[in-house]
This record gives C-alpha cells, structure tokens and sequence, in this order.
C-alpha cells in the first residue's frame, strides 16, 4: 500500500492540498469560452505562439510552450517582457497567438506586454487568477485560473492552474479527443499526486546546501519550477536542467552524495532520463527518481498511467507537499519566505 503523506500544515500545504478541485473548478467554468477559442484559433491558426510571462508563471509558460509544439506543431517562443516594456522594440506580430500568464495580473511589465503586443496586431489571450486585473483588461480573451486567494507568497494552486489551462486550451485546438480526456480527468490525477509520500527525500534535503534538479520535454517546466521553490522556501542553490544537459557543464558541480530529483514521463524521452539516472548513480549522486519504472534506493512515487504530456502536474503536486514540509525542517517559513512578496513590480 502507497503511503500517504501527511505535512505541517503551513500555508502552502493548504492551499496545495486545495489544487485539485480548483483545477476542475477551472476545467468547468473555461468549457465554453476555450471551446470558442479553439474553434477560431482553428479556423484561422497563428504562425507563432509568444507566451510571456515572471517566475512560476513562466514556468507554465515554458510547458504551453512544448505542448504546442508537441501537439499543435505551431512553433513557440517566450518575449523577454522588457521588449515591450522598456525597449518598446517594433515587431510584427500579426498571425501571432500571445499568451500572458500571471497570478495577479497586476506586474506593470506584463500589463505593458499585453498592450504592446495587442497595439503590434497579435491575438492577447490572458491565463490569469484575477480576472479583471489590467492584465486582463488588456487581453481580447480571458482565461481565469479561478485558483481563488493565494495567501502563501510561494505559488502553487495557481501554478498547477495555469499548467492545466495551457493544456485544457490545446486539447481544444488539437480537437485530440482522447488528449481532451485525460486533461478532464486532471483532477483525479492530482488528488491521486496529493496522497503520495515524498517524504523520503526530506532528511536528505534537509542537510544540503545544493541540489540538481533534472527533467526533459515538458517535465523541464515541473523542473524549473521545482529548483524555485526550493530557492523561494528553503533558501537553498537549486538548479534546474534538461536530463539532456546536466551530463555536460553542469557535472562538473557534482559533488559525493550530493542530492539529485529526477523527474520523467513515459514518452520518448525516458530510455535518456533512465540511462543518466543509472549514471549519476554511478557517480556517487544521491538520486531520488519521480518516474514510472524506477528501482533503488530513493524511488519517490509517482500516479501510474498518466498522459505523459499531463504528468509534470502530477509530480508537481506532490512536490508541494514536500517542499513545505522541507521548509519546516530547514527552520524556513515557506509562506513568507525572507525578501520576497506577492507581486514582483518589475518594469
């Protein structure tokens, strides 16, 4: 039997225990508007999807940003926000389908990125939590995220929401049934994440000032994420890199014992994730594997028989437990982690 985790009740660990029926709040409350969106994104399909978006948000950016790639074949790119906010740069953006991620919708340089891109003939659709935020109010479509207050300045129910609308919104313009499916069926899935124990890698964690976090395909966005939220909560030097690289430079930061999340999925990309995880291993990593299929010390369950374009969301969901429970024990409040707020006003 698979057993359940159970975290300090922090902030954070609420409003991550609350993500799995905010995002099927989302999946309902969008049907129909991602459906009319879809139905004209098909008709006349962009040449280009520029997302743009600050810290988590850009994260959920970066898994929109594969799944198009993977399931619409529209090539897809991320707009460095100060081109339109301080440089005002002149590009043509006509045919392009511009996304904009954010929890508050307030940060003037994504305000100032949905009015640049949409006065530069692009299609502004926002992904955002407060839905008559400027950031909105900007846009030509609204996808709420309806993940409610986020109290914790540490990102989670939102992130998870943002995640499962970028997917909800390709399922819809794939007109992929099946993949249309497994998005609705997304939060089972989380709430199936929810109960696993990743416990097992807190005492490690816990002792170390740096750790490698590895993923590929979409699982690089559940990588970058995961590598933040251990800066943000924890205050520890966690770096995120695609399975495909850490091989490279990045090896040459390894150190004896030195703690390693492995995330994958079972697509293509899994044989690579399996062979560096034998590697690392090999090479006196402690490494903790967040794949179906995994063996050896320091295997951290994972839900069977996702999609694997969905399963980033799973592993994330349970890494939030995790990582407020590691807080804890690293004497950290994650939910008012030092120097940080809310709302980063960058412009």
């Amino acid at each position: 039997m698979t057993k359940t985790f159970a975290p300090t009740k922090t902030q954070m660990a609420q409003e991550t225990a609350e993500a799995p029926a905010r995002v099927g709040d989302m999946l309902a409350a969008n049907r129909d508007a991602v459906a009319a969106l879809s139905a004209k994104l098909r008709q006349n399909p962009p040449r280009l999807l520029m997302t743009c978006a600050r810290g988590s948000s850009d994260h959920a950016a970066t898994y929109l940003q594969y799944l198009s790639l993977l399931k619409l074949g529209i090539p897809a790119s991320s707009l460095p926000p100060s081109i339109a906010s301080v440089y005002q740069a002149e590009v043509d953006l006509e045919g392009v389908l511009f996304v904009l991620i954010s929890q508050s919708g307030q940060s003037p340089d994504l305000v100032a990125g949905a009015k640049w891109a949409a006065s530069h003939g692009a299609h502004v659709v926002a992904m955002v939590n407060v839905a008559d935020s400027p950031v909105a109010q900007a846009a030509h479509d609204v996808l709420p995220l309806m993940a409610g207050p986020e109290i914790s300045v540490a990102a989670t129910k939102s992130y998870l929401t943002a995640l499962a609308s970028a997917a909800q919104l390709v399922a819809g313009i794939s007109g992929d049934a099946g993949f249309a499916h497994a998005v609705d069926q997304l939060p089972k899935v989380l709430q199936a994440a929810a109960r696993l124990d990743w416990s097992a890698a807190v005492d490690d964690l816990a002792e170390s000032s740096s750790v490698f976090v590895a993923g590929r395909g979409p699982g690089l966005a559940a990588a970058f994420e995961m590598a933040l939220k251990l800066k943000e909560t924890s205050a520890m030097h966690a770096e995120a890199f695609s399975s495909a690289e850490i091989m490279h430079g990045p090896l040459g930061l390894l150190q004896p014992g030195m703690p390693v999340l492995l995330l994958g999925q079972n697509d293509q990309t899994l044989p690579g994730v399996k062979q560096l995880d034998a590697s690392l291993r090999q090479k006196g990593a402690r490494v903790y594997s967040a794949y179906e299929g995994a063996f050896g010390n320091g295997v951290l369950p994972v839900v069977p028989g996702v999609d694997p374009a969905l399963a980033p969301l799973a592993a994330v969901q349970s890494f939030y437990s995790m990582a407020s429970e590691l807080a804890v024990r690293r004497g950290f409040d994650p939910d008012k982690p030092e120097h940080l707020k809310k709302v980063t006003e960058t412009r």
